[in-house]
This record gives C-alpha cells, sequence and structure tokens, in this order.
C-alpha cells in the first residue's frame, strides 16, 4: 500500500489505514466529483465519521469537497440551516472568524446560529468565558449595513444566548473588541485572505528594510529573535486548520500547503475542542431556537 513505507514493519497499534480509489482534486466540482467518485478518500473519511469508526476527519484537499462530504454523508445538526467555516485569526488575544467560506449565501437566522456555534465552540477551544460576539459590517450604528447585517443585528440583539456587542468594522477586527467575528461566507472568505495577504507583504517588507544596506543588516541582527516571533505568531501553522461548525461530527479543513507541524496542530485542535462538541452545539442550538420561540409566542 501507498502507506507502508511511511509506517514501516513496526507500525503504532492505534492507526489502520482505509484504502481509498484516487481524491478530489483542487479544480473538480466537489459535488460532481463526488458523486462520481463515492470512493474518493474524503467520501470515504466522511462515511467512517458517521458509521462511528472514527470521530473526525481532517483534509487539507479540496475545501467545497470536504464540506459537500460532511454535509451529504456526515449530515447536519438539527436547527441548523448552513454550516460555517470556523477559522482563528492569530491576533495577540486570538479572534475566531466565522463563516470563513462554506455558506457564500446567507439568511439571518444563519448567522445568529454561527454566532451561537462560534459562542460554545470559543468557550470549548479557548476556555473563553462568555465570549464576546460582534457581527462584522460597514459601520457600528445597528442601521448600517445591507438588510442582511440588519436583519442579523436585530436577532442578535435580542437573543440572551450570546454576549452581543454590536457590529465591528474592518479596521477593528483585531483590535480585541470581540472574541467571536460573525459574517457570511462570501465577507469571511474576502477578510481571512485578506487579511493573510497583508501579513505576508508587510512582512516581505520589513525584511527587504531589513537587508538594504550595512546599518539595515546591523540592525536586523538586533531584531531578528523579535521579528521571527511575530513571524511565528501570524504561522496558519499553528493550528493547523479549521473547524467546520454544523455538521454531525469534527471536520478539520486544512490549508493546502499544510506541512507536518500544521497537520500535528490541527490534530492537536481536535483533542483541545474535546470530545462531544458536536452534541455540545445542537443542544446550545436547540436551546437557543426554543428560548427565541417562547419569546415571540
Amino acid at each position: 500500500m501507498l502507506m507502508d513505507p511511511y509506517l514501516g514493519p513496526d507500525s503504532p497499534p492505534n492507526i489502520s489505514i482505509r484504502e481509498a480509489k484516487g481524491a478530489i482534486r483542487m479544480d473538480e466540482e466537489p459535488a460532481a466529483a463526488l458523486r462520481a467518485r463515492p470512493e474518493s478518500s474524503i467520501a470515504i473519511m466522511a462515511r467512517m465519521v458517521r458509521e462511528g469508526d472514527t470521530d473526525a476527519l481532517f483534509s487539507a484537499g479540496n475545501t467545497g469537497a470536504t464540506v459537500v462530504a460532511a454535509l451529504l454523508t456526515i449530515g447536519r445538526l438539527r436547527s441548523c440551516r448552513r454550516p460555517a467555516i470556523a477559522t482563528v485569526l492569530p491576533f495577540p488575544t486570538p479572534v475566531l472568524l466565522l463563516d470563513a467560506g462554506a455558506t457564500i449565501s446567507c439568511q439571518a437566522q444563519d448567522l445568529m446560529n454561527f454566532a451561537i456555534l462560534g459562542s460554545v465552540f470559543a468557550w470549548r477551544y479557548f476556555g473563553t468565558e462568555n465570549p464576546r460576539v460582534g457581527l462584522i459590517n460597514v459601520g457600528e450604528e445597528p442601521a448600517k449595513g445591507n438588510d442582511l447585517a440588519k436583519e442579523a443585528y436585530s436577532l442578535m440583539s435580542g437573543s440572551g444566548s450570546i454576549d452581543f456587542i454590536g457590529n465591528v468594522e474592518g479596521r477593528d477586527i483585531g483590535s480585541g473588541v470581540a472574541d467571536v467575528l460573525v459574517t457570511d461566507g462570501f465577507t469571511g472568505n474576502i477578510v481571512l485572505k485578506t487579511a493573510e495577504g497583508v501579513a505576508r507583504e508587510i512582512l516581505q517588507m520589513v525584511r527587504s528594510a531589513m537587508t538594504g544596506g550595512t546599518i539595515s543588516k546591523l540592525a536586523a541582527g538586533v531584531l531578528r529573535p523579535r521579528l521571527m516571533e511575530v513571524r511565528d505568531q501570524v504561522d496558519p501553522e499553528n493550528y493547523g486548520g479549521s473547524f467546520l461548525l454544523g455538521v454531525r461530527g469534527s471536520v478539520v479543513i486544512g490549508h493546502g500547503n499544510s506541512e507536518a507541524r500544521g497537520v500535528e496542530n490541527a490534530l492537536l485542535g481536535i483533542s483541545r475542542a474535546g470530545a462531544g462538541l458536536s452534541e455540545t452545539l445542537e443542544e446550545a442550538l436547540s436551546q437557543a431556537h426554543a428560548t427565541a420561540a417562547g419569546g415571540s409566542s
């Protein structure tokens, strides 16, 4: 088998291998590819989670295929119409952003659900008591934004299930005003990719400035340890992946260029979130919906 050279003759007893017939390529349309190749690696992993053969799955492959396989095979939580990708923004105080790309077109209730999912996850993952939830918007005032943002603001501000602090503008995402930031998948993915790109370019600018001459190189020698700390702090390999919240199992989506450290940290993150994550999320959603229904009756 393909993995035999890596495992060797004395592989650990807690490792088992399931043979798959290929993978979904990055350029393939997820749903069509999964229908055409039900024995692909991501399809087999999703079935293993559904059937209880494993507690979680990690994939650094086609993100869309991972989301579709989780939805169609593992299934959604009750009271959760659409899932969300929850990713950690590595600021001095980490911030949880969701949705980072699973649900492009959202309804206001989806964003309300994301706020609940994010709050519970931040508590489980970071140990944050009563996480502060912010709604990404173009202004701080309640009347700002499009119809989706206004309706979501109304739902969140009237909910006793989350600690809603109001709208958060893009410039304040890393200021520490909120522990959980909620938005639709279209906006969230742009926020995430923009943050990654800006961080990369700033680090490159600093690197260029520090190698431009003798004095700059001497200064670089003094500052190098601190600059390396900053670089390591924003390294996505620290967390290794993003959780897909809203499905009946722990599903973690890694970067396509994940290295061994990133995969290791993703697996450690699954343990960090703890057993029974899906059940806790589903219970929180059910309680919130019941409370909202009781308040409106």
